[in-house]
């Protein structure tokens, strides 16, 4: 009957060890993305000159609002 018992509470600890390793890597990752944004206005100018536009400020802005608009929703 013990031996039952320790598999049992050792398959709980990896079920709880992995869900916890989960939870912190995704609120690490969220909080690193928050903080370096993927894209940004020195990103979008390069793009757009790489396409052979030469892009106004208000341009880039609505991009970024764009951009922001939509991380915002997927969260």
């Amino acid at each position: 009957m013990s031996t039952w018992l320790a598999i049992l509470l050792i398959i709980v600890a990896l079920v709880a060890g992995v869900a916890i390793g989960f939870y912190l890597a995704r609120q690490s990752m969220m909080k690193y993305l928050k903080e370096n944004p993927p894209i940004n206005e020195q990103m979008i100018r390069v793009m757009m000159a790489q396409m052979g536009r030469k892009p106004s400020e208000k341009q880039v802005r609505q991009m970024m609002a764009q951009l922001n608009k939509i991380q915002e929703k997927q969260k």
